[in-house]
């Protein structure tokens, strides 16, 4: 593949004249980013090398059909052993949370249309009057036709949170003959991953009825002592004990979340794995939609030393297999050892068995510290994460006959040096549940001598800061829907490691898709561009393999549309990578951010495994130049870059205490230096729109979900003005804004907007995976989109007016269908 062909010589456009800003209010400036920390490791006990919270910190997965649906009965969620069996019941239903309203009102005027006019500002001339009236028709007319598609769909999803009745035939939440909710499958290295790093996504998935199953790749021995500071010294090793506590701890974590009796009965059984080996399978008897599935490889037992008997020493090929470690208790009892191949074999295995929608993963590029240059993960973090990535690659090109699935990557230990993303109440909650897998009252209610809980967590729950935290590593890009100039709706998602492409032809069109365009091994994350001549192109990037360990690569990929209008795309073309090879920062690259300026050209970002700002910038003849190196220091995350009314591009990065800004002093000049913006903290994703004249940010404030905004001038160079707090329902993540309309993650997972002045925050039924997004269709009509739990795409619209409401959501394309 050639790296960074042209695009056709792009045309120019007219450059606007710059609309001069209201007088700005600036705000005070702040210390400058402080390069990147490694986290101090609290007072709190730690086993072999790892920082307090255990050999490594656990997501939670969610759970589908129950084991015993595998095809010839060798997966590893699938077949019974001899003597086992799983039974078969039915699933409780989804319950929907009340619609919340902020007690938030949103300042007047705190965010204009994008035209510089109030949002609801009503022209005063008569024929502008009567034009504005013949728009509104028409736009009814329009809802009017897209709501007669709606209507089926909204009941549908209205299903989906529907109580199943009982049918002992039934392994799952699903009803014969209703749509599918979704099917999450976690997989993680070590017990307590899931409820450190992907809680509370994982509690809102259980509350909210998906089928959801956790996969734990090892048991989680470390050095085998489960106690606290005070009694580590005296209390003998064991290290199938102790796995055997880190799993009742775990069961007792889930029973609580699902049922709230933390010694809720499991059936535990044991299961043939694709790779040869066999696995243990809990299934909680009071909510059978809720399983565990205990693979017990050994650990590294280090986060960051050499440790040849690991993942990751089997991904290198240091060790030939990699050995059993079964806890003590499990009724798994024949050991067994696994080549590189069989391990990816048995992670297919699950995947096929259980046919998730949603996988929830660790980041498998989680970077290095400048200083030290040690991982600011666990090394079976993100080792296992790999060999995640090409079990669902092989599952992807492998197997037919199965749903759609999209992927969440989840930030690991360096959340304890990012600014808090939970609000109080989330945080509480989260660490409720890690005090029950810590067992800290000692009870020994799960009748086991190994013990009920993790006690080396016990002396702090928290971990370094774990549960007032939860990040994305990628998909938190806003820009992935956007709109032609026939008014046409184009979504573009990463779904079975390919980029799907889903379209509405014109206003009122149908939809189609998804399409998945060729090329695989797409990362979760794309950007969209529309370029002068009125073609769309995605940009994302791309994980490959290679022969040898030392061949994984990421790179920056992009995809022009062939024509206006035309579902037809070009071939992936590279634009490589900024990192020469993977053991200097773990081929850490972030999501690419692109903008086109002034002068008609296009340029792309990523931060990079030192953190910085790299980006290369397309020339007159629509080449590509080189990699530069933008500066900065303490970024994270993915930039964000918009073109400001002067034509300007911007680019914006968050860091650990402000965001750095980047502009060009005119259309088609070189990106101007790194420039300290003086905001306050925010959480990771930035969210930058073009409007009055200048870019406007949007972010959220850290430790209380509250949604941030403030206008970015470039006249003379950066400067902030009005910065502006504009409530919320607390949630975390990307917030995507256009026009009058806001939306992001609420508190309980579900998609919360705002849809003008004076009118309170809202929250729909919908659960999804990554970030919303939105766009303006036409002038006067926002689109709204997300891609829900079980992989399909969901589209709402609101038209520009005082009254302002969403219309019903419209799934889009054919839905999942259960195992």
């Amino acid at each position: 593949m050639s790296e960074g062909r042209p695009f056709s010589a792009p045309t120019p456009p007219s450059v606007p004249a710059p609309r001069r800003p209201a007088a700005p209010a600036h705000q005070p400036a702040s210390g400058g980013a402080a390069p990147r920390p490694e986290p101090r490791p609290s007072s709190g006990p730690s086993d072999a090398g790892r920082p307090p919270g255990g050999s490594g910190v656990a997501g939670a997965p969610p759970r589908a059909a129950a084991p015993g649906a595998s095809a010839a009965g060798t997966s590893a969620a699938g077949a019974s052993a001899a003597g086992t069996s799983t039974p078969g019941t039915s699933a409780a239903g989804a319950t929907v949370p009340p619609q919340g309203a902020s007690p938030y009102p949103r300042p007047a005027g705190a965010y204009p249309h994008p035209s510089g006019r109030p949002a609801h500002h009503r022209p005063a001339h008569p024929a502008l009057h009567r034009a504005r009236i013949v728009k509104a028709v028409a736009a009814c007319a329009a809802a009017a036709a897209a709501g007669m598609l709606v209507l089926r769909g909204n009941e549908a999803y209205a299903a989906l949170d529907a109580p199943t009745g009982a049918d002992s035939r039934l392994t799952t939440a699903t009803a014969a003959g209703t749509p599918d909710p979704g099917r999450v499958l976690q997989i993680v290295a070590h017990p307590d991953d899931d409820l450190y790093f992907m809680n509370p996504d994982l509690r809102y998935s259980i509350a909210a009825g998906h089928p959801v199953t956790s996969v734990y790749l090892t048991s989680g021995e470390a050095d085998g002592i489960n106690a606290g500071a005070a009694k580590q010294a005296t209390t003998a090793p064991n290290k199938p004990a102790y796995a055997e506590a880190r799993q009742n701890g775990i069961r007792a974590a889930y029973a609580k979340m699902a049922t709230g009796d933390r010694s809720s009965p499991w059936k535990r059984t044991v299961v043939a794995t694709k790779g040869g080996g066999h696995a243990e399978v809990d299934v909680l008897e009071a909510k059978p939609e809720v399983s565990l599935v205990w693979l017990q490889m050994r650990e590294a037992g280090n986060v960051y030393g050499d440790a040849p008997d690991s993942l990751h020493g089997l991904w290198d090929g240091r060790v030939p297999h990699l050995e059993s470690m079964l806890a003590s208790g499990t009724p798994v009892k024949q050991r067994f050892t696994y080549t590189k191949e069989q391990v990816v074999r048995t992670i297919e295995g699950v995947l096929e068995t259980y046919r998730p929608t949603t996988i929830r993963m660790q980041d498998p590029t989680p970077g290095r510290f400048p200083d030290t240059k040690r991982y600011t993960d666990h090394q079976d973090h993100f080792y296992g994460a790999r060999f995640v990535q090409m079990a669902a690659e092989a599952y992807a090109r492998e197997v037919k006959d199965r749903p759609h699935f999209a992927v969440q990557n989840y930030v690991g230990y360096f959340n304890s040096s990012l600014p808090l993303a939970l609000d109080p109440g989330e945080a509480k909650e989260k660490l409720d549940i890690l005090d029950t897998y810590a067992w800290l009252d000692r009870q020994n209610h799960c009748g086991s001598e190994a013990g009920c809980g993790d006690l080396k967590v016990a002396d702090h729950p928290s971990g370094n800061r774990w549960t007032d935290s939860i990040n994305y590593a990628r998909d938190t890009s806003t820009s992935w829907l956007t709109s032609d100039r026939d008014h046409g709706l184009w979504a573009f998602k990463v779904l079975d490691g390919q980029v799907a492409v889903w379209h509405r032809a014109g206003l009122i069109g149908s939809w189609s898709g998804p399409r998945l365009l060729p090329g695989t091994g797409m990362d979760q994350g794309i950007s969209t561009v529309t370029l002068p001549d009125g073609r769309i192109a995605a940009f994302g990037t791309r994980t490959t393999f290679g022969t040898r360990p030392a061949d994984y690569r990421r790179e920056v990929v992009y995809a022009v549309q062939r024509d206006p209008g035309s579902e037809e795309f070009g071939e992936w073309q590279s634009l490589g990578t900024p990192e020469a090879a993977d053991d200097t920062w773990t081929s850490d690259i972030s999501a690419p951010a692109v903008s086109v300026d002034g002068s008609g050209l296009a340029a792309v970002y990523v931060r990079d495994g030192a953190s910085g700002l790299r980006g290369r910038a397309q020339r007159a003849d629509g080449s590509w130049g080189p990699w530069e190196n933008h500066g900065g220091s303490d970024l994270h995350g993915t930039p964000a870059t918009a073109t400001d009314g002067a034509g300007r591009r911007m680019v914006f990065a968050a860091t650990t205490k402000t965001v750095i800004g980047w502009a060009q002093p005119e259309p088609g000049a070189p990106l101007g230096p790194a420039t300290h913006t003086g905001l306050p903290e925010t959480t990771l994703p930035l969210t930058a729109e073009a409007r009055e004249g200048g870019v406007r940010l949007w972010f959220r404030k850290p430790g209380s979900g509250n949604v941030r905004t403030a206008l970015m001038t470039g006249e003379g160079g950066l400067k902030v003005n009005n910065l502006t707090d504009l409530g919320g329902l607390q949630g975390f993540g990307s917030v995507t804004a256009s026009g009058h309309v806001l939306a992001g993650r609420t508190a309980g997972g579900r998609l919360g907007s705002d849809v003008g002045i004076g009118q309170p925050w809202q929250r729909s039924p919908l659960m999804f995976a990554g970030a919303p997004s939105s766009t303006m269709t036409g002038k006067n009509m926002v689109s709204l989109a997300v891609v829900g739990l079980d992989a399909r795409l969901y589209v709402t619209s609101s038209a520009d007016e005082a009254d302002a409401y969403l219309a019903p959501w419209q799934p889009v394309g054919p839905r999942s269908t259960a195992p």
